[in-house]
């Protein structure tokens, strides 16, 4: 095998580890927000152990990309191609963070009687789950329509960020631990709302590996 093709197939192995990265990231989201509804701690605690499979995945992508830059010498559209894993890890990695902060917060509320049901926030947990699928997708096929198309998911999650933020805020009074609890529901959301944000970058990144140009999604 010469060098070009040994480098092109170490290119390939190296967006399977970014996809497969983005899957276990995606099954965090849904398990964190799982745990919420359900205030099941223990599906909380996994969630939060199962942060450390993420991190090893994202040590494992960056010592590929430096080994590839360093050894390879990639030409300018191959180095593209890398940095764009590395930096789709990163924001993968920063995703599964906002999900272990959430099943932080079902840690903090287990046991509580919940003072809202919870209607907006698996909405919102859906939409980003969707979001993050789309974006592996447009990632794999360098789709950049299916990767514009993130913007308008985006702007859905904003909105009902927007309602569960008013209503939040509505209800909130003089008892402390309502307010408390209110509180963890409110910075779950946001929680929810970063992840999106993560997600549009994803989108914003295959648009520019394709074309050369910068478009922000998430305005």
């Amino acid at each position: 095998m010469d060098t070009r093709t040994s480098f092109h197939q170490a290119l390939d192995d190296l967006h399977g580890n970014v996809l497969l990265m983005g899957t276990h990231v995606e099954r965090l989201i849904h398990q964190a927000v799982d745990s919420l509804l359900k205030l099941d701690e223990e599906l909380a605690r996994k969630t939060i152990d199962e942060d450390d499979q993420i991190d090893e995945m994202m040590l494992k992508i960056e010592e590929t990309c430096l080994h590839l830059i360093a050894l390879q010498q990639p030409m300018a559209s191959d180095l593209r191609l890398v940095g764009m894993a590395l930096k789709t890890a990163i924001d993968l990695e920063r995703i599964a963070d906002h999900a272990v902060d959430i099943a932080k917060i079902t840690m903090r509320l287990f046991g509580q009687e919940m003072v809202k049901p919870l209607v907006d926030i698996p909405k919102m947990a859906d939409l980003a789950k969707n979001m993050l699928r789309e974006s592996l997708a447009a990632y794999m096929d360098r789709d950049i329509h299916r990767a514009a198309g993130l913007a308008k998911l985006d702007d859905e999650v904003d909105k009902l960020y927007s309602t569960l933020f008013h209503e939040i805020t509505n209800l909130m009074g003089a008892d402390y631990q309502v307010n408390k609890q209110l509180t963890h529901l409110l910075m779950v959301a946001h929680s929810i709302e970063r992840v999106c944000d993560h997600v549009t970058n994803l989108g914003e990144g295959v648009i520019y590996l394709v074309t050369g140009k910068r478009k922000d999604l998430n305005v």
